[in-house]
C-alpha cells in the first residue's frame, strides 16, 4: 500500500468518525420547559423568538447550582433595569433566569425575584436535565420577547451597568445586514493583570486556547469567553438556531457561526472582577474545550454540521 492510499483511507476514516460523532442538537423541550410560573403559582407559556418582538431588552442568565451567587447578580440587575425604566417608562424588559438543571435551590431563588417583580419581568425556565451552558444560553434566548438580546453570567462578574457600552458598541456598527449584529463584552484589556496573578501553567493553558481560537474558528475578537455578550434579535435568531456546541466552546461556535454569515461583531472592553465558584475547572475544562475547538473546525470543514441557510439551499 502506498503512503498516498494509506493518506486518502486514513483521511476517509477521519470523514466518517466525524460525522458519526456529531451531535444532532435536541431542540425540542420537555413539556416543563414550555412554561413558566407566574407569581401566584399560574402556568403560562413561554414566547419565541419566531415571534416579533414585544419589548426593547431580553436577558438571559444561564444559572448551574447558582443558589449562593445569584442573587448578588439579580439585586444588582433588577436595580439597574428598574431605574432605567423609571427614568424611560418607554423601555421594557425581561429577565429570563435559565436553571440548567441544578441540584441546589437555584429555581426557589430566582422565583423570588418573580414574586417580587412579576412574570412580566422575571421568568424562571428550569430545564429538565443539565444540558451545559451553551444549552443553558441557547433555550433562553429562544423564549425571548425583546428587540435586542443580552447574555449575562449569574455571577455578576460583570458590571451589569456596563450594559450601556455593549449597547453603545451595537450602535457603532453602522452596517447591519438584515438588521444583525453582535456587541461583545471583553476582558482582553485586563490581559496583563491577570498573567502577572495566574500560574504559569494556567497562563500557558490560556494563551494555548487563544491561539487554537485564532488558528481554528474565530479571528479579530480576543475575548470569545466573556459571558456578557449583546445581540440584535435577528443576530440570536441566525447564530442560534445553527448552534451544536452546549458546553463551555459554545462561545466560539457562535461567533464562527457569525463571521461565516458575516454578521458584524464588535469587541468592547467591560469591567469585570473574577467571581469564587466558578464552574471551570482549569485543565480539565481547557481540554474539552480545545478538543470541541478543533472538532468545531473540522466538522463544518468536512460538512457534518452545516450552517442553517446551507440546509435550506441544498
Amino acid at each position: 500500500m502506498t503512503l498516498s492510499t494509506s493518506l486518502l483511507i486514513s483521511l476517509f476514516l477521519v470523514v466518517v468518525v466525524l460525522h458519526v460523532s456529531a451531535n444532532t442538537v435536541d431542540q425540542t423541550r420537555h413539556e416543563k420547559e414550555k412554561h413558566f410560573l407566574t407569581a401566584d403559582g399560574k402556568e403560562e407559556s413561554f414566547s419565541s423568538l419566531m415571534d416579533p418582538p414585544s419589548l426593547e431588552l431580553s436577558v438571559v442568565v444561564p444559572s448551574y447550582n447558582e443558589e449562593l451567587r445569584l442573587p448578588v447578580m439579580m439585586d444588582e440587575a433588577m436595580e439597574y433595569l428598574e431605574k432605567r425604566q423609571k427614568e424611560n417608562p418607554s423601555f421594557t424588559y425581561e429577565v429570563i433566569v435559565v436553571d440548567d438543571g441544578s441540584k441546589d435551590k437555584t429555581t426557589e431563588v430566582a422565583m423570588k425575584y418573580t414574586k417580587k417583580y412579576g412574570a412580566q419581568k422575571v421568568r424562571v425556565l428550569t430545564l429538565v436535565k443539565n444540558r451545559g451552558k451553551g444549552g443553558a444560553v441557547r433555550m433562553g434566548t429562544l423564549s425571548c420577547r425583546g428587540r435586542f438580546i443580552l447574555m449575562a453570567d449569574a455571577d455578576g462578574a460583570t458590571k451589569f451597568a456596563d450594559i450601556e457600552k455593549v449597547e453603545e458598541g451595537l450602535e457603532s456598527i453602522d452596517e447591519k445586514p438584515d438588521n444583525m449584529a453582535i456587541s461583545c463584552g471583553s476582558r482582553a484589556h485586563l490581559e496583563k493583570e491577570s498573567v502577572a496573578q495566574r500560574s504559569l501553567f494556567r497562563t500557558f493553558l490560556m494563551y494555548g486556547f487563544h491561539f487554537l481560537v485564532w488558528f481554528f474558528c474565530v479571528r479579530g475578537i480576543k475575548d470569545t469567553q466573556c459571558g456578557f455578550k449583546l445581540f440584535t434579535r435577528e443576530a440570536a435568531l441566525k447564530t442560534f438556531s445553527s448552534l451544536h456546541v452546549e458546553r463551555w466552546a459554545f462561545d466560539v461556535e457562535l461567533l464562527f457561526i457569525a463571521q461565516c454569515f458575516e454578521i458584524p461583531v464588535v469587541e468592547v472592553a467591560v469591567n469585570w472582577t473574577e467571581i469564587e465558584g466558578s464552574k471551570l475547572v482549569p485543565f480539565w475544562s481547557w481540554l474539552q474545550m480545545g478538543r470541541d475547538l478543533v472538532l468545531i473546525r473540522l466538522r463544518y470543514l468536512t460538512g457534518a454540521w452545516r450552517l442553517e441557510s446551507e440546509r435550506k439551499t441544498q
